[in-house]
């Protein structure tokens, strides 16, 4: 029983992509809001 739902998950290197494809742009978002925290001008902040 074990066996025949083992062979029919997606090999190891789609499970890898997958969770690359998720983590990649969030780290990426994470960066840029950083660097925008910390590198934009005064007048180009918004406002509260």
């Amino acid at each position: 029983m074990l066996d025949i739902l083992l062979n029919r998950l997606p090999p190891p290197i789609v499970w890898f992509c997958t969770v690359m494809a998720f983590i990649v742009p969030y780290l990426i978002q994470k960066v840029n809001l950083r660097l925008h925290k910390y590198g934009d001008p005064p007048w180009k902040k918004k406002r509260p």
